[in-house]
């Protein structure tokens, strides 16, 4: 350390300090050694000179604990005071030096520790270099590297709910048209010239009315309502007879009223104790017109005449029969009302019971005792009407509900007429001529048009994820009307599950054109295999 001496200054003036010129260490040693320990006043001197003059530090790190939980800087033990050796420049600068030093961390390892520091400035510190400085990029790159690993797990999590999903059922899509309009003007029926007619096809609508439909008696045909209500009611099954029923006092005592004098219609072979089927009373109904009969059914069914009328007004509505009113099972009674388009919609309803157009087509009819009955509605037979009910009474005159059928195609077209109030004589002949002239026009009036021809695309098969497979007509579609009728066209899949694959060929659905007991029906067929939705159809599933 260079030493600084100072020199009296002459004259008053302000001592100034000089600096010394180093020496060399052989030469300093002989200077210091008879020198026996420094004097106070230079003791003052080297505290005033290490006040102004500093060694540089080293570091600026200064641990605040050491490895064994100390501070940094233990306290010495005292020891007992050695003399110490003559100073000389260097040795008391270095000693002034270390005493500050010493002082200086002694004072640090009593503050608070600093609050931490970011990452990057840790960092900075341990690394020697400075933070970067902040900005946009290097923001936006520091979330990416937070929030990537998130994105993509979240996004293998979806992708295996997606995958695991059921998949939605697949639907069977019509693209064709829904309905076909047959060219020309309506036709023009021979309509009776009195009392009223109505003529309808079943499944296809309403060819035409003529007179006035208000209620008027209908005589038997009210029998008509009767057997549907049992048939419904009590189901036979096609080549059975049907539950059995007991013949009771009341129906063999009726049964003797068919006479001159009484002049009612009933089945005289009947006696207490016997057993009819179901069938056979049902034919006994229809065929001879068996009032005793009507009401023995009414008694069966409900206990009662009174409950069983109570339910034929009750189905009358549920049929739409608006101006339809029952007062007795069998008809006999003029406040039975009712009016042609009434009897029609029960007629339509009629129609589609196998077992009940099975009687009603038959000529005549054997009962169980050998009797043979003849069939008054006298249009059954080769001209293909299949009957129903007559009803005359001298104050109903001649009425009739009649059904009769086309072959169009494949299809057995099914018609229904009523004609009512009919009073030229002889009365039953004229309804039946009458009845005769309308459905001859009608069956006339009837014609096939092709709307649809084998292999045509029809519809599709949607599995719900974006995947269509086409699909055909398995043959020719015809549809049964006449001139300017519009029918419908529908595509259903006929009450079976659709697949999930299938190969090509394989049915899938049913065209229909029409509706009720005539419709036209075609199977339709996958034009091509029909695959399982792929995965990246699986993954990017919405809903």
């Amino acid at each position: 350390m260079p030493k600084v001496d100072t020199v009296k200054p002459e004259g008053g003036q302000k001592p100034k300090p000089t600096l010394a010129k180093p020496a060399s260490a052989s030469a300093s040693a002989p200077a210091s050694a008879p020198a026996s320990a420094p004097a106070p006043a230079d003791e003052d001197a080297d505290s005033e000179r290490t006040a102004v003059f500093r060694a540089p530090k080293p570091s600026t790190f200064v641990p605040l604990r050491t490895d064994g939980g100390g501070t940094a800087e233990a306290k010495p033990k005292p020891k007992t005071p050695v003399p110490p050796p003559p100073p000389t420049p260097s040795a008391s600068a270095a000693a002034a030096t270390e005493r500050f030093d010493r002082s200086d961390r002694s004072e640090r390892t009593t503050q608070q520790p600093l609050p931490p520091k970011p990452p990057l400035d840790m960092l900075a510190d341990l690394t020697n270099n400075p933070p970067p400085p902040p900005s946009p990029l290097r923001t936006a790159v520091r979330r990416v590297k937070i929030y990537a690993p998130l994105v993509v797990l979240l996004a293998v999590i979806l992708a295996v709910v997606q995958l695991v999903r059921p998949l939605p059922e697949p639907k069977l899509v019509m693209t064709a048209k829904s309905s076909y309009t047959f060219d020309g003007a309506a036709p023009q029926l021979p309509w009776p010239t009195e009392g009223q007619a109505y003529m309808a096809a079943a499944g296809l609508g309403t060819l035409g009315q003529s007179g006035e439909q208000k209620p008027v008696p209908i005589a038997s045909v009210t029998k008509s309502m009767t057997a549907y209500i049992i048939l419904r009611d009590h189901p036979i099954k096609k080549g059975e007879q049907g539950a059995m029923i007991d013949v009771d006092k009341t129906a063999e005592t009726e049964g003797k009223k068919n006479d001159s004098v009484n002049n009612e219609s009933t089945l005289d072979t009947v006696k207490e104790g016997d057993k009819i089927s179901e069938y056979d009373a049902i034919a006994a109904l229809m065929i001879p017109s068996a009032n005793n009969i009507a009401r023995l059914l009414a008694r069966w069914d409900s206990g009662s005449q009174e409950a069983f009328v109570k339910k034929m007004n009750d189905t009358a509505k549920e049929l739409g029969m608006t101006n339809t009113t029952y007062t007795d099972p069998s008809g006999l009674d003029a406040t039975t009302v009712s009016t042609a388009e009434d009897q029609v919609k029960l007629g339509l309803k009629l129609v589609e019971i196998e077992t009940l157009l099975d009687i009603t087509k038959k000529p005549n009819w054997v009962d169980p005792s050998g009797k043979s009955w003849r069939n008054w509605n006298g249009l059954t037979g080769p001209s293909g009407a299949l009957g129903i009910k007559t009803g005359t009474t001298t104050k109903a005159g001649g009425n009739l509900l009649f059904a009769a059928q086309k072959k169009i195609g494949n299809t057995n077209q099914l018609i229904v007429g009523a004609v009512l109030g009919q009073h030229k004589p002889s009365i039953i002949d004229t309804v039946l001529a009458a009845s005769k002239q309308l459905m001859t026009g009608t069956q006339k009036a009837l014609e096939g048009a092709t709307v649809v021809k084998k292999g045509d695309v029809v519809g599709y098969v949607d599995d719900g994820l974006g995947g269509r497979t086409p699909v055909v007509a398995t043959a020719d579609v015809q549809a049964i009307g006449w001139a300017s009728l519009t029918v419908t066209v529908k595509l259903a899949d006929g009450g079976s599950k659709m697949p999930q694959t299938a190969t090509a060929g394989t049915e899938v659905g049913m065209l229909t054109v029409g509706e009720g007991a005539s419709q036209v029906k075609v199977p339709v067929a996958l034009k091509s295999d029909l695959a399982s939705p792929g995965i990246g159809s699986k993954l990017t599933r919405i809903g």
